[in-house]
């Protein structure tokens, strides 16, 4: 199988401890989590993806609002650079331990964060950055 991911989720597995907008939304999250960390292969997709999911049947989903999909464009950029690759709908990667220490470093080092902008979570990401990563559920395989 494949995760579907929009590009700032790229940023956002590298950080995810276990909180979450509601229960279900850090439920899915946390299976989604596990598929990661044994190595599943990722499909970018352009719009709600994977981890979207649980909140898509709010009227108010912050998911289709103009600035996730800016994020996604930031974060595809900066995201591509790094990795050498052009990161786009139907984009595959696998989150494999050597991406996952690319990507942290980078996140850590400040470099590819430009994507976390005014994002609500941003402070507790830079924490769990800050803290060397521990406790993350998105684990190399």
């Amino acid at each position: 199988m494949t995760v579907r991911l929009r590009a700032h989720h790229l940023l956002c597995m590298l950080t995810f401890v276990g909180e979450g907008y509601t229960p279900a939304f850090t439920a899915n999250y946390r299976r989604i989590a596990e598929r990661l960390s044994a190595g599943e292969e990722i499909e970018i997709v352009s719009g709600p993806d994977d981890i979207c999911a649980p909140l898509l049947s709010e009227a108010a989903a912050h998911c289709l609002l103009p600035s996730p999909k800016r994020r996604d464009e930031t974060a595809a950029e900066a995201v591509g650079k790094l990795l050498g690759v052009r990161i786009e709908q139907g984009t595959r990667l696998v989150p494999d331990q050597s991406v996952l220490k690319r990507l942290r470093r980078a996140f850590a080092a400040d470099t590819i964060r430009n994507a976390c902008e005014d994002c609500e979570w941003s402070e507790l990401c830079g924490t769990v950055a800050r803290n060397h990563f521990r406790n993350t559920l998105v684990a190399p395989c």
